[in-house]
């Protein structure tokens, strides 16, 4: 085959349209990767309205992981000390269809637990959901996005009655101020920002840009105003903006009074929040306050953008509802080049939330909660009245107290890696040890939460499954397989599908293909705030990648926009907006004499959550070679650390250590450590051994963006001959099975 084939990134919620071409192309030698395998050519798909042709690093390298540490084939052991061995399919499925009944039949349905992932299809999300929720009866299925995306969906349904990011990538282009939060863009976004840095710079001085955030970021670096507030102060920011936008006269009467409901309450909280208290506060200058809220109200169009420094956060939901507050007191939703944009972590986390991927909802937006939500679903999927639970399933964090006391009798984890990326890891890792029973279910083989499964199943990947993904501007792209699936790899979905069956549910899982699967799954949003009835796979072939609402009765005209809220009417009883009167609470864990500094974590521009894929990946792994910690030279004096020093990190919970990055790019009494280091590729320098599972009460999502640690200089007198970092990448590599 010569033909290249047009799909998405599998990385981040920007979405980018990919092109890729095959290995042989006529007259040419075939492209091989450093291991010899025959490598696919990616580059931008230029006719992708996302991405424009633009890709990063990231996507531009993903054909060389499609090769590297496949697991190829099932794998079992009765004990975490036993290896494991090669199974075929039948014994694998068998095993796992046996251990579901007995604790259905010993235990109950609610010590059955699913943990699945962003990086799933919608397919995959769609048939979980059926599986769990419908036939298991069970709403024990959360996903990575509890992680990074939950707070997003709280703070939206609380403030306008539904999910769902109201703006388009083209508002980058038409704003008169953006105004980014929580956010390091340029790094985890960094096609979406490349838009955004365009146009700011075509209209310098007419357009501005404030970044809010204590690093001075690359994101920050581009800023017409840089806020580098004390961390957990978001809120206290927002309601100062919000007091001047209130004494200024820069507000929206007319919207206020006709779109939305709670004013009052909301004036009442931001009235004690005056600029001299703010500044204070957040450690900011009072004359960059005013800026900041000058530039908001001056402006005809804003648009807000934020990701995980506000989702994590035991305040998330009341943080994204604060921002959403400054639009509605402004009236700056709905319309070209304003709204409140929350910037997707994964690359199919809105596809999850349209599927009902997380513990508290259902398929089309619909809640656990809302008995006709569950009875729609009950009727659609063909399951007896009642069958739905009416109560929300266990949170991720909450599957894992369940391990601890026994609760949970079955895990199935699925494209994701909760060895390495949830909060409070030692503990983490002590329950996953106490599992009678978990299935692992990845394309990639060793990871670190392979080694507290029982049974392995190898997972088909991008490039070769076909399935739709929904990026964080709601638009929905088919990726299509373009090559051989290698060993006995299977789509998630097929798997998920295959356990119905031969649990007895033949009638709900008698699909052939994919597109099948996604037939039926549109269908359940009809008349839903998500509507995609007039999508199908046979569509978003041939007219190319759509955005939702795409009722199949509707008139959007094509490849226009489409925004929501455009008639500033909400989903909520009244159609009207609710402004939700917070006061700011600060960290869940501040710091104090014992523990005086705040950690923050994040990515960095190469690599993607837990090195899974990226690690493997020899220019990334050359870009970004060992974690650090960046610290200010202040701090770096008085504890007489010099550059590249290694440095002990501890937190209530346990501690890490990295060599020093000093730096002013971070303010003073805060420090930072990427996330991507697990234990198969450095020594004692996994961030989430130090952070701490509180979490916002409403959105469920811990607060993985902060927690108090102290520092220390790792001196000889304490430095072992195993301290010293190091990549056991070799080593990990002849684990592999070479089955």
């Amino acid at each position: 085959m010569t033909d290249s084939k047009k799909t998405l990134c599998p990385y981040c919620g920007v979405g980018c349209g990919l092109e890729v071409s095959p290995p042989a192309q006529p007259g040419k030698p075939v492209n091989r990767d450093s291991q010899g395998y025959p490598s696919w050519k990616v580059q931008g798909d230029r006719n992708h309205p996302s991405s424009q042709g633009m890709v990063c690093v990231k996507g531009a390298t993903i054909a060389e992981s499609l090769n590297k540490d496949r697991l190829l084939y099932p794998m079992m052991r009765e004990t975490l000390d036993q290896p494991f061995r090669r199974v075929t399919w039948d014994e694998a499925l068998d095993a796992i269809v046996n251990r579901i009944q007995t604790v259905r039949y010993t235990q109950g349905a609610d010590s059955i637990c699913m943990y699945g992932s962003g990086q799933f299809q919608t397919e995959d999300y769609y048939v979980a959901q059926k599986l769990i929720k419908g036939c298991l009866g069970t709403n024990n299925f959360d996903a990575n996005s509890r992680l990074c995306m939950s707070s997003a969906v709280s703070g939206y349904i609380q403030s306008f009655g539904a999910d769902g990011p109201p703006c388009c990538y083209d508002d980058l282009e038409l704003t008169n101020c953006a105004f980014l939060i929580g956010t390091n863009t340029a790094e985890c976004h960094p096609i979406v920002f490349n838009r955004l840095r365009k146009y700011h710079k075509k209209n310098s001085g007419k357009v501005k840009m404030i970044v809010v955030d204590p690093r001075r970021t690359t994101t920050a670096e581009a800023a017409d105003l840089h806020l580098a507030i004390k961390p957990g102060t978001d809120i206290d920011l927002m309601n100062g903006i919000a007091y001047l936008l209130l004494r200024w006269g820069y507000i929206d009467h007319q919207f206020i009074d006709e779109c939305t409901a709670n004013f009052p309450a909301y004036a009442e909280v931001i009235s004690q929040y005056p600029p001299d208290y703010v500044a204070k506060k957040c450690g900011i200058e009072l004359a960059d306050l005013e800026t900041a809220a000058r530039y908001w109200g001056q402006s005809k169009s804003v648009l807000s953008m934020w990701s995980m420094g506000i989702n994590q956060s035991s305040e998330g939901t009341a943080k994204v509802q604060t921002i959403n507050n400054l639009h509605l007191m402004t009236g700056q939703i709905g319309k070209p080049g304003a709204g409140p944009f929350s910037l997707t972590g994964q690359p199919n986390a809105m596809g999850g939330r349209e599927a009902g991927g997380l513990c508290h909802i259902l398929p089309g937006y619909r809640m656990v909660k809302n008995p006709q939500h569950r009875a729609e679903i009950e009727e659609l999927w063909g399951l007896p009245t009642g069958r739905i639970a009416a109560k929300p399933g266990l949170s991720v964090w909450e599957m894992i107290e369940g391990l601890e006391t026994g609760k949970v009798g079955f895990l199935w984890v699925a494209a994701t890696n909760p060895a390495v990326s949830m909060p409070d890891l030692e503990r983490t890792k002590k329950a996953l040890l106490r599992s009678p029973f978990t299935v692992y279910q990845d394309a990639y083989y060793p990871t670190e939460t392979a080694a507290y499964a029982h049974v392995l199943l190898p997972a088909a990947q991008w490039s070769e499954k076909t399935g739709t993904m929904t990026n964080s501007e709601r638009r929905v792209t088919l990726c299509s397989a373009f090559r051989d699936r290698p060993g006995e790899t299977k789509a998630d979905w097929e798997i998920f599908a295959e356990v119905g069956r031969l649990l007895g549910f033949t009638e709900q899982f008698k699909f052939t293909n994919s597109a099948e699967v996604y037939a039926e799954f549109v269908r359940l949003t009809k008349n839903r705030p998500c509507d995609m009835t007039g999508l199908s796979h046979e569509k978003l072939n041939t007219q190319g990648p759509q955005q939702w609402p795409c009722p199949a009765d509707g008139n959007l005209v094509e490849g226009a926009p489409a925004r929501l809220y455009t008639d500033n009417r909400f989903h909520t009883p009244d159609g009207r907006a609710r402004f939700a009167a917070y006061h700011s609470r600060g960290l869940a864990e501040p710091p104090d004499p014992d523990y005086p500094f705040v950690l923050t974590v994040g990515r960095l521009y190469g690599h993607w959550h837990t090195q899974t894929r990226t690690g493997r990946i020899e220019k990334i792994t050359q870009m970004h070679p060992h974690p650090f910690i960046e610290i200010h030279p202040r701090d770096a004096a008085k504890l007489s650390i010099q550059e590249e020093e290694l440095v002990e990190v501890r937190s209530r919970r346990g501690f890490a250590r990295f060599p020093a990055k000093i730096t002013k790019n971070i303010s003073p009494g805060t420090v930072f450590v990427p996330m991507h280091w697990g234990a198969l590729w450095a020594k004692d320098a996994e961030a989430n051994v130090l952070t701490h599972p509180e979490a916002c009460p409403v959105s469920l999502e811990p607060e993985l963006k902060a927690c108090a640690v102290q520092l220390a200089k790792v001196t000889a007198d304490n430095l072992s001959a195993d301290t010293l970092l190091i990549s056991p990448k070799s080593s990990m590599l002849s684990a592999s099975p070479s089955v």
